[in-house]
């Protein structure tokens, strides 16, 4: 007796963007190369596209969130999609619903995408195992910050048209930083040369298996670099005494015109914001707009979450 074939079409799996440490440099050079696509789009008199007209956007921020969350946002709205934000505050989650009831209470709305940020590392992950729609991460825990690392490395490209052979320096809380690890992910993919500097208390062990240089000394860290990228001081997940106070930080790794002359000299500086003025950097250097790409970044980002959501959408 012969047997009768299945006929019934697979239903295509949702493909997520849950960190950079998933992309293969393909994957990660397209959503670049389709950022590039929508920043004379987002600067033209009509921003409106049609792209993702009749999908469903929901962003759900575990934690606070400014740039992050309104560029999802914006980026949604631009490509046509019908966008919500959950309040988590006001959400049953604060009645004690946990994050998986939360997903198959969304899962039933039918949305297309979720844009996630968790105080849990991993949290991104799980979630994609719940739904039936597309996950991006938009920073979860200690872990990864994807599209921070995307758009940071589409400000780069833009300034100095490549990032293969640069050498780049991450500088300060790099324990505690998820933008950290998804830049040294895609930093080192892309080819560059990365180098941490950190104070000891900062510095994860074994940090070099990453394929980074490792430093203590600001000088040094910052020597012959082409891009210095600050980070925010994440005091929220600071457990313990990790600094002796914020003026001692300042002056041994706050970025100040002194520390940025032994950069080279068109180095350029980034910082992911928030940002602690006088604490992480100086407050003239970081509004330079000879030297600081901080407000390019946040114009790049809107560009770089659109291809996100339009690479990772279902169609």
């Amino acid at each position: 007796m012969a047997v009768k074939k299945n006929t019934l079409a697979i239903k295509d799996q949702p493909k997520h963007l849950l960190g950079i440490q998933n992309l293969s440099v393909h994957e990660a050079k397209d959503i670049l190369e389709e950022a590039k696509t929508f920043i004379k789009l987002n600067r033209s008199s009509s921003k409106k596209s049609d792209i993702l007209r009749g999908k469903t956007q929901i962003n759900l921020f575990f934690e606070p969130s400014t740039r992050t969350q309104s560029s999802f946002d914006l980026a949604g709205k631009r490509l046509g999609a019908d966008v919500m934000t959950m309040n988590v505050v006001n959400s049953a989650l604060k009645k004690g619903e946990t994050l998986m009831d939360t997903a198959m209470t969304l899962n039933a709305m039918h949305p297309d995408i979720i844009v996630i940020r968790h105080q849990d590392s991993g949290a991104p992950n799980l979630l994609s195992q719940k739904v039936n729609c597309t996950v991006i991460n938009a920073g979860d825990g200690w872990r990864e910050h994807p599209t921070q690392a995307l758009l940071d490395a589409l400000t780069i490209i833009n300034r100095k048209g490549k990032i293969e052979g640069l050498k780049i320096a991450i500088c300060g809380d790099i324990l505690h930083s998820r933008v950290a690890r998804s830049n040294i992910y895609l930093m080192n993919m892309l080819g560059a040369e990365v180098n941490v500097v950190a104070p000891k208390t900062l510095m994860p062990k074994s940090i070099e298996r990453l394929g980074v240089k490792s430093f203590t000394d600001m000088k040094k860290g910052l020597d012959g670099c082409d891009i210095v990228m600050m980070l925010r001081l994440q005091n929220e997940r600071m457990q313990g005494s990790f600094l002796p106070s914020k003026r001692e930080y300042y002056e041994f790794y706050g970025l100040t015109p002194e520390k940025l002359k032994f950069a080279n000299k068109d180095a350029l500086i980034m910082h992911p914001g928030p940002m602690n003025r006088g604490v992480e950097i100086d407050t003239k250097l970081a509004d330079d707009i000879n030297v600081s790409l901080v407000k390019e970044q946040v114009e790049l980002g809107v560009a770089v979450r659109m291809a996100c959501l339009k690479m990772y959408c279902k169609k």
